[in-house]
């Protein structure tokens, strides 16, 4: 080691090394903080009136720009530490100082500069947030004009490359974010299936259309406007559903709904030849089969009606659906004494499989079973085991895919209406 003296300027520079090196752990604390910090939380914080929360909301709001920043800020301190320490330790060590200055600012930036300060940012992100908002946000103005030099440096050489920044890539995110965090809390057992289920389905009304979930126009019971009067008073009081459809000539001209309770208004005063069944009826209600979800239930409530008919992009009649329906992918299934109970489309079988009606949703299914079969090819269990067979299967015939065992146990004509499902280990 050289005679040197420890003087002031030897106290100086160690006491800059040490200052540098806390700028840094509070730049690495910052940038884990600000990055991982639950925007939805510090929302919530700032609405109760907490000012820091909203400065941290705001100088996320562009996560490249804040990134850039808090790294050039972090690599400057950290660079000049380092050349301090090197210069220190060389007077100290001679040419041996420089692996020393090396070895030295490696454990001290590590322990004290990222991870000490990092560990604390991720244990408590929101906090920590909100506390360096204002001297980071002081930082970003400050290096502003430099990190937008390099944003466009950066942008050239990705674009080089193929690679294009969309700065509005994750504006979307936040759907998907929800329902990580709802999977993740049922997986550890913090969030109950039914509440996930339930908030994932009011988050799918609007990725979701109407012919998703409608009843098809081959289970609508309609009524002919050319039958006797006692026939269709016959038919709407045995009928379990309280609103009809009524065609006249084929089932595809629709020119109303009956309503039980208005044909039991016109049939109170009289007997049951005394009403017209077309004065009695309402106007049919038609809606695009691609209406989404989120949309059509916003209709039914502004035109405070309940029951739609289904059309295609050429007016043809595709089937029917109710609020009731859009509920049901929020709530579950909304059974009264007519309705099937979903238990009765899921029957267990002593080989563990299920025996599943064939006009069961794919939702349904996997929300019964949590499993999570594809339904963006077909809505049903049996038409998804058409579409993966590309053809129309016989009976008895078996089929695998998406690690799931399919057995046609029982068709009507062309419609699968019965499958034997086994999930495959």
């Amino acid at each position: 080691m050289h005679n040197v003296v420890f003087d002031t300027a030897f106290w100086i520079t160690a006491g800059a090394i040490a200052v540098l090196i806390i700028f840094s752990g509070i730049f690495s604390g910052s940038e884990t903080a600000l990055t991982a910090a639950s925007r939805g939380k510090l929302r919530a914080n700032a609405d109760k009136g907490d000012a820091r929360a909203e400065r941290a909301l705001d100088i996320t709001e562009d996560n490249e720009r804040l990134i850039g920043s808090v790294l050039l800020g972090n690599n400057v301190v950290n660079i000049v530490a380092t050349s301090l320490a090197t210069s220190l330790l060389t007077k100290l060590f001679g040419q041996n100082g420089v692996a020393a200055a090396s070895l030295v600012m490696t454990i001290l930036i590590l322990i004290f500069a990222e991870v000490l300060p990092k560990t604390y940012a991720i244990s408590n992100p929101e906090i920590v947030a909100s506390r360096v908002a204002r001297p980071i946000g002081i930082v970003v103005r400050l290096f502003s004009p430099i990190v937008s030099a390099v944003r466009l440096l950066v942008r050239g050489v990705l674009r080089v490359f193929g690679v294009r920044i969309d700065p509005d890539s994750n504006i979307l995110a936040v759907r998907e974010e929800i329902a990580g965090a709802l999977q993740l809390g049922h997986s550890e057992g913090i969030v109950e299936k039914e509440d996930r289920d339930r908030i994932l389905g009011a988050l799918d009304l609007n990725d979701r259309a109407v012919e998703e979930i409608m009843l098809h126009r081959s289970g609508i019971e309609m009524i002919d406007v050319s039958a006797s009067k006692e026939a269709i008073l016959k038919q709407v009081l045995e009928s379990k559903y309280t609103r009809i459809p009524v065609f006249k000539g084929e089932p595809e001209n629709i020119v109303g709904v009956i309503h039980a309770k208005d044909l039991l208004r016109a049939t109170h005063n009289g007997s049951a030849k005394d009403f017209d069944i077309l004065n009695v009826a309402n106007p049919p209600y038609f809606v695009p089969e691609t209406t989404t979800l989120g949309d059509q239930m916003r209709q039914f409530l502004k035109r405070k009606t309940h029951f739609a008919l289904v059309v295609d992009e050429y007016g043809s009649l595709q089937g029917l659906i109710t609020l009731e329906d859009i509920l049901e992918e929020i709530v579950g299934e909304i059974t009264d004494e007519f309705d099937i109970d979903e238990d009765d489309q899921i029957e267990a079988t002593d080989d563990g499989a299920y025996l599943v009606e064939g006009s069961m949703t794919i939702r349904d299914l996997n929300r019964a079973h949590d499993w999570s079969l594809p339904d963006e090819e077909a809505n049903t269990v049996a038409g998804l085991v058409i579409h993966e067979a590309q053809m129309i299967p016989l009976e008895g015939q078996v089929f695998s895919f998406h690690g799931f065992r399919f057995e046609v146990v029982e068709k009507d004509k062309n419609r699968i209406s019965q499958l034997k499902v086994r999930k495959l280990s």
